[in-house]
């Protein structure tokens, strides 16, 4: 709600405050206090979810370009649409001429012939289906009436022998771990449309193709501890039941994500247990070879992020710009003649150009 515009007098505001340490205050001198110190919040920034420098500094108005000539309504129609050629993972099914074959007369013109295009005409169709579909094979039984044996029809070819292929627990761990559903929601959905497939019956499945693609997880751990810039970080976890030592204080589980890059390749990696970010790039370093330079590790001002490291083993710290601002240049301006935390929040909220600087010229490097 926009407050209306009001006028203050300090001097009149700070006998209202003097008078109120030694008497109470009377309902008009109360009112107008509240109105001031409410208006004086509205004035305050709002809190950032976000470390990115374009919320911590002002950033200037981009000009409009003055020789606009194209206007919106002169696009190209179609713009933004996708291709047939964008449907990579669609199922491509060839639709042959009912009448006309190569060499065939023309039946426009009756004089030439006709011959097959380089590049046929596209339809692209698309249906719901479940993310698990499931097929159910009635097989005949016929048996006989004298000697009551029974003789099943063959099963198909390519049905394979296991209830749950192979692509069942791909598709469910990348649901899970790649977009984020949970085993509960899967199964809401999967019943919705008549095929039972209970959480429980999920982890088993993907716990046991874990263990078929475990040496490809310690291949990706290896090469990522062969990176140049590390980026670490965790996140609180609830696990509802995890194996701990009997000596073991700590009460938190975490999930730890290192993202390791490599000429332009990166390898993301999660871990998710009692262990800090720090403590797991630890753990990822020590496949690393001796022999090579020393990594960047990019994370927050946290302790926690900071690996221990064996002997002889070294990293650079690298933090993020924004931490770089709170502590090393807002520090320095306090020092400079600001005291208190009043003065750490004046200059977060009043950035010096100094700082500006100081950021954009980081952001280069």
């Amino acid at each position: 709600m926009k407050r209306p515009r009001m006028d203050v007098n300090l001097e009149e505001l700070d006998q209202i405050i003097d008078r109120g340490t030694h008497a109470p205050l009377s309902e008009s001198e109360g009112e107008k206090l509240k109105r001031v110190l409410h208006a004086l919040a509205g004035m305050l920034p709002a809190p950032r979810t976000t470390e990115k420098t374009k919320n911590v500094l002002d950033q200037p108005e981009t000009p409009a370009p003055e020789n606009d000539s194209k206007s919106p309504s002169d696009k190209t129609p179609g713009h933004g649409r996708n291709g047939a050629s964008s449907y990579t993972g669609a199922k491509k099914v060839a639709v042959p001429h009912p009448e006309l074959h190569a060499g065939d007369s023309c039946p426009g013109c009756e004089k030439g012939k006709v011959y097959p295009q380089k590049e046929p005409r596209t339809l692209v169709r698309i249906v719901g289906q479940a993310p698990l579909a499931a097929t159910v094979y009635e097989l005949d039984r016929m048996r006989c009436n004298l000697c009551g044996e029974v003789f099943n029809a063959p099963e198909p070819e390519g049905v394979g022998t296991e209830k749950y292929d192979e692509s069942t627990a791909a598709m469910i761990a990348l649901l899970k771990y790649g977009s984020g559903m949970p085993f509960y929601r899967l199964e809401k959905l999967e019943h919705l449309l008549g095929i039972p497939l209970p959480a429980s019956t999920q982890w088993e499945i993907v716990e046991e193709a874990a263990e078929v693609i475990k040496a490809a997880r310690d291949e990706l751990i290896r090469q990522a501890a062969q990176g140049e810039v590390l980026h670490n970080d965790d996140t609180s976890m609830r696990v509802l039941r995890l194996a701990r030592e009997p000596s073991d204080e700590r009460t938190g589980v975490f999930t730890s994500g290192i993202v390791s890059t490599k000429q332009g390749q990166k390898i993301a990696l999660y871990f998710t247990g009692r262990q800090h970010a720090g403590e797991n790039l630890r753990d990822v370093l020590r496949h690393r070879v001796a022999e090579l330079a020393r990594p960047i590790q990019m994370c927050d001002a946290l302790s926690r992020n900071t690996p221990k490291l064996s002997d002889g083993a070294e990293i650079l710290l690298a933090n993020c710009l924004a931490h770089y601002l709170e502590s090393d240049v807002i520090q320095s301006e306090c020092a400079e003649g600001h005291a208190g935390r009043s003065g750490i929040g004046l200059n977060r909220i009043q950035t010096p150009d100094k700082t500006s600087q100081i950021i954009e010229e980081r952001e280069k490097l």
